[in-house]
């Protein structure tokens, strides 16, 4: 079989997905099925698909496949430009997703401050710990 050359393949990926951007909202935007629907579909696939991995210890092999240089390569390749964009994008989501944790925080009345190294100063973070886990049950 003729097949074409690893640099013919990559160059056309290349090309054809840098000018992919407006086909990519559009599909997007318009899927043939919507992306929740099909998501909440695929749940069983996703079980049997993440159970497998584990059987197979996927994560670790791919973890190892990759090394730190390949991860610390994408990171600053593509996440350093991406990193402070998709922060702007996601504030909105961030503070509805905190506020609960605000709001129950500042709701907290915290045992009193003692001298330093007093471990009752432990029962503070304990309030705190409490609080956080207790915001978060009832949020799930």
């Amino acid at each position: 079989m003729k097949v074409k050359t690893m640099a013919d393949i990559s160059d056309k990926f290349k090309r054809r997905t840098a000018v992919a951007g407006p086909d990519y909202e559009k599909g997007v935007k318009a899927p043939r099925v919507p992306w929740a629907a099909a998501t909440a579909a695929a749940e069983g696939n996703y079980d049997a698909g993440v159970q497998a991995a584990i059987a197979d210890k996927r994560f670790g092999k791919g973890v190892t496949k990759a090394g730190d240089a390949k991860h610390t390569k994408g990171c600053i390749e593509k996440g350093t430009a991406r990193y402070g964009p998709g922060v702007a994008v996601a504030v909105p989501d961030y503070e509805k997703g905190f506020a609960p944790f605000r709001a129950a925080l500042e709701a907290t009345t915290l045992p009193p401050r003692r001298a330093r190294r007093d471990p009752s100063n432990l029962q503070r973070v304990s309030a705190v710990v409490d609080t956080m886990i207790k915001t978060a049950q009832s949020q799930a």
